[in-house]
């Protein structure tokens, strides 16, 4: 709440303001209206600026309190829009597995009604000032009226202040519990729609439906907890504050009776009375002070997601896109994913990185472009640590296409020219063209500008605008995670065509599962336990039968037979360039196969 109460302090002082200022109105207003009477009652002139005075005082309170509801509905309002809008950037600007340990459901629930609650902090806050002002300024005039009644109403205090207590703290418990299993109820549902074409294969729709709706009972009992708790602090106010107003009015007419007090100080102890008793305003600033609390507590886990850090270094102008990977090693969760990886990539070359389902290929994907940062070593693009490059520079010269890519943008052709800056539309269609896109694009309604919830897609053809949203910028390199899984043969060729006619000015790492994408690249990069178990030509690592597993393929001879045999393992290793135009292919010469450190 200190953050929120920074980001709009003047609009959260205008609603405490104007909310002390109606308070004062409202504890005047016995007073003068006391005076008014006794006055009445004593004959003579009417008196009107007693009278007017009373009008001024009850407009004025009018008028306050409709400031109070504007004033804090804005804030509220704004409040909840900047917390949603920094929640996203937070989520967003963190590396993709952390965002990702949050479930679709539950982050739904935390960026629409917790923000809402938390937003409303503040004005909560400010509220309570001016609801306890109200009873404390009521139990102070009726002292100043006249102390004996002011006694009988103290004897009813304690019991007040401990209704309240019971009601914030019960009131928060349920808050906590209600927005847990609304989350969870918002996740199952999540989970279901996404996965409907599997819940409709293996015909489970009950079973899901009952899975879905089964925190409900749960969800129905925290509210009716909830409303019981507003129920049982209503029960016992419409018990405790009725004797409490009759005790003061007793004490106020046998004071009356005595002479002690006039008709008008009785009016004014009776109004004041009605203050202290009141206690609708702080139950209702209370429980929203403590719903804003129990939101801020689900907000805690999400900003506190760590954002990597960046300097404002620039790549070499014309760099080859080298990468350079030294000792790296990633642990999430306890399992180290890569260990003591050392590589580096020469510029222009094709690199395919293989292995078992498990071996850490997305991973190393991720820490190649700086998805992800890992826990050790460095990773370098053109002689220059990835953290110093400036996010705009980094994200410009490294491209990445997924198995699964979101479209962002309104249409076909915005979903491929995402990005931080806008390609022409010439490149956007040569982009798909080399992606082997262009041709089903042409024949949606409205060509690229399709929109695309209109524009039904195989996940192949998915794929493809992936592709072509990574082939339309000139990036030095290029990350393919598993980005053809789903393209038929003849779509893939075309893709490798596109691919090799990049060779020389575009570094291209792809994590392959298909033995004829190891075939086509420069170099392959095998990975085991998340180690590199070797680095050389696919050619040289087929003759190990365990790189031959890798394919699930058995021991047949590859597309080109090597006469070399597999290079031994080490602890630093260099993918092999590209051979020069013209030269045909072969084994590597026995430096490559050694490796450089």
């Amino acid at each position: 709440m200190p953050v929120l109460l920074r980001r709009r302090p003047w609009s959260v002082a205008a609603v405490a303001v104007c909310g002390v200022g109606a308070a004062l109105a409202a504890l005047a207003l016995p007073a003068v209206l006391g005076v008014t009477v006794d006055r009445l009652l004593a004959g003579g002139p009417v008196p009107w600026r007693w009278l007017a005075l009373c009008a001024l005082l009850t407009a004025a309170e009018v008028a306050l309190d409709a400031a109070v509801v504007w004033c804090g509905g804005v804030n509220s309002a704004v409040l909840t829009s900047w917390l949603r809008r920094r929640a996203v950037d937070r989520l967003l600007s963190a590396e993709p597995h952390r965002a990702q340990a949050f479930s679709r459901g539950d982050l739904t629930t935390r960026l629409t009604t917790t923000t809402g609650d938390a937003a409303g902090a503040p004005v909560a806050a400010a509220g309570v000032a001016s609801a306890v002002l109200l009873p404390v300024g009521g139990l102070v005039g009726i002292v100043l009226t006249d102390h004996w009644t002011a006694l009988a109403l103290l004897a009813g205090v304690p019991a007040l202040v401990l209704l309240l207590r019971v009601f914030t703290r019960d009131t928060a418990a349920a808050t906590r519990d209600y927005q847990r299993v609304q989350a969870s109820v918002a996740t199952r549902l999540a989970e279901a729609v996404a996965g409907a074409a599997t819940v409709r294969a293996a015909g489970t729709a009950r079973r899901e439906h009952r899975r879905i709706t089964e925190p409900l009972t749960e969800l129905g009992a925290h509210g009716r907890r909830t409303w019981r708790v507003y129920g049982r602090a209503v029960g016992l106010s419409s018990v405790l504050l009725p004797l409490l107003t009759a005790l003061v009015l007793a004490v106020g007419g046998l004071r009356l009776a005595a002479g002690a007090v006039t008709v008008g100080e009785l009016v004014t102890i009776g109004r004041y009375a009605a203050l202290v008793v009141g206690i609708g305003a702080v139950t209702g600033a209370l429980g929203g002070l403590a719903r804003g609390r129990a939101a801020g507590e689900r907000l805690r886990p999400l900003f506190a997601l760590p954002v990597p850090t960046h300097r404002d270094a620039a790549l070499p102008p014309d760099g080859p896109g080298t990468l350079v990977l030294r000792d790296v090693g990633v642990v999430r969760d306890g399992r180290r994913l890569l260990r003591d990886v050392n590589l580096t990539v020469p510029g222009g070359t094709c690199l395919a990185v293989v292995g078992r389902s498990g071996s850490g290929k997305s991973t190393l994907a991720a820490v190649a472009g700086r998805l992800a940062d890992p826990d050790e070593g460095t990773v370098a693009l053109d002689g220059v640590p990835l953290p110093d490059v400036a996010p705009h520079v980094l994200r410009r010269e490294v491209g990445y296409a997924f198995a699964r890519p979101a479209l962002p943008g309104d249409t076909v052709g915005d979903a491929i020219a995402f990005g931080v800056d806008r390609p022409p539309p010439e490149a956007v269609r040569a982009a798909a063209g080399d992606a082997a896109a262009d041709g089903f694009v042409r024949l949606l309604p409205h060509g690229y500008r399709t929109p695309v919830a209109d524009a039904p897609m195989s996940g192949g053809e998915r794929q493809r605008l992936g592709l072509a949203r990574a082939f339309v910028r000139s990036h030095r390199l290029l990350v393919l995670d598993d980005a053809t899984s789903a393209l038929d043969t003849a779509t893939e060729r075309r893709v490798w065509e596109a691919l090799d006619r990049m060779a020389g000015h575009r570094t291209r790492l792809v994590v392959a599962h298909r033995l004829s994408t190891a075939a086509r690249a420069d170099c392959v990069a095998w990975l085991e336990d998340g180690g590199l178990r070797a680095v050389g030509r696919h050619e040289e690592l087929w003759r190990d039968p365990a790189y031959r597993e890798v394919f699930q393929t058995p021991p047949t001879a590859p597309p080109s037979t090597a006469a070399s045999a597999s290079p031994p393992d080490r602890a630093d290793h260099t993918a092999a360039p590209p051979p020069p135009a013209g030269e045909p292919e072969g084994p590597p010469p026995a430096k490559d196969r050694e490796g450089a450190r």
